[in-house]
């Protein structure tokens, strides 16, 4: 934790833009916002910037930044299985260089933290490659390690037996991942590939351990029609009717795309307090439709904002999502005064938060927030410029390149648009060589 002023910047506080405010932070947290005092050599020039709170990306396979523009064009189903191929050949060194460049490639875009939805492994050195990744680009991240105890020989839902362990020996290592990531950045969860991939004894055995543990547990849910079917043939009802019979849905779940939930389903999961991944991207590239998430917030499910992993976007840009999650819906539901600056940038920053154990924060920075905080800079896009409205700007125009600072725990990660921790001309040279 460092401790930093950022002088004369215009933030994002209360709802409202307020300029020349000098924001002082200490121990990790914003202590003060204030009026822009004296000119002063210390700290950093915030003038002419603007200073907004940093997104939590709630859903990402970071392991697929290796795999951009795999099965292109092809349907869901197939498309896992080409992932999957991929996904049990991976090796330590692999994963390790998948996520520092998919952990840079978030934070470029002023993401402070995400969410990794790490498939099913049975080798301790990946997860360890990938814990290492996270560790050393410096950002904030709920880790969710992969877990099932059915697999599907037939191959047809997408989960691969090759990948499959006993679930006593991953929960077993997710404890001990827990114990060796405390008191870091890292905070660690359970991934469930879909409803398929729980019987009934391991959806209890999952949820006692999380709840003991107080962990999220995240879901891949009704990204398509897929899940209902499956359930409906294997167990006679529907996902989440099969989740809900057996205590699956609770306060700590994230339910991740629900492209297909219903208003049954709104409703039940909204009475449970599970959470919601909206990953607008990803199932327009995937042909999976788009998420009622205007029916989600009425019906007052907690919604967050997902990139996806890069095989299924092919970026880890959160201000792209961010567009793209607002025009999408105005598409839909035919209402330009849908989704504005203010509703997508509470969802893209805590719409989430509260399912996934981290710190709750609204309507921009405020005091006692976390210092996850990223600065952008119109001047460094002409695209953007003029700026007739900083909000509008970010939203409709607002790319990786305007990003110039990003803060996690009050700590400089990315300055002048680059990482402060990473050498990022050799993280090049081993992207190019892995060709």
């Amino acid at each position: 934790m460092h401790d930093t002023l950022i002088h004369d910047v215009t933030v994002y506080s209360g709802g409202q833009w307020l300029p020349h405010r000098d924001v002082v932070v200490g121990g990790g947290l914003v202590t003060d916002i204030n009026l822009a005092g004296p000119s002063t050599t210390t700290g950093v020039d915030g003038t002419g910037a603007y200073l907004i709170p940093g997104f939590v990306n709630t859903h990402t396979h970071m392991q697929q930044s290796l795999m951009r523009g795999i099965a292109e064009g092809i349907p869901l189903l197939e498309w896992l299985l080409a992932v999957a191929e991929e996904s049990v050949a991976i090796t330590p060194e692999r994963a390790y260089i998948a996520t520092v460049a998919a952990s840079l490639e978030a934070l470029r875009s002023g993401t402070t933290a995400l969410v990794e939805h790490m498939w099913p492994h049975p080798s301790t050195d990946v997860h360890d490659a990938v814990l290492k990744g996270l560790h050393d680009t410096g950002i904030r991240a709920v880790f969710g390690r992969g877990t099932a105890d059915r697999a599907d020989p037939t191959r047809r839902w997408g989960f691969d037996p090759r990948l499959m362990q006993p679930l006593d020996d991953v929960l077993a290592h997710i404890d001990d991942i827990a114990k060796s990531t405390m008191g870091t950045r890292i905070s660690t969860a359970v991934a469930v590939p879909n409803p398929r991939s729980l019987t009934p004894d391991g959806m209890g055995a999952v949820r006692e351990f999380a709840r003991s543990h107080d962990m999220t547990v995240m879901i891949h849910l009704l990204e398509t029609q897929t899940d209902d079917v499956m359930c409906r043939e294997h167990a006679g009802v529907a996902a989440v009717d099969y989740l809900d019979r057996h205590g699956f849905l609770w306060d700590r779940l994230l339910a991740v795309h629900c492209v297909e939930l219903d208003g049954f389903g709104r409703t039940l999961l909204a009475e449970r307090g599970v959470g919601v991944s909206y990953n607008p991207i990803s199932n327009m590239r995937l042909g999976s439709g788009v998420a009622a998430v205007p029916d989600m917030l009425a019906a007052g499910l907690h919604v967050g904002i997902g990139v996806d992993g890069a095989a299924s976007n092919d970026t880890q840009d959160m201000l792209e999502s961010l567009r793209v999650g607002a025009y999408i819906q105005r598409a839909v539901n035919k209402k330009a005064d849908l989704f504005g600056f203010d509703t997508m940038l509470n969802m893209a920053s805590g719409g989430a938060n509260f399912v996934l154990g981290l710190p709750s924060r609204s309507a921009g920075v405020s005091v006692g927030d976390v210092a996850d905080l990223t600065m952008v800079r119109f001047e460094r896009d002409f695209a953007c410029l003029p700026v007739r409205d900083p909000g509008a700007s970010l939203l409709t125009t607002g790319t990786r390149q305007v990003v110039d600072t990003v803060w996690v725990d009050g700590e400089a990660v990315i300055r002048d648009g680059h990482s402060t921790r990473v050498d990022e001309e050799e993280l090049i040279r081993s992207l190019h060589a892995l060709r």
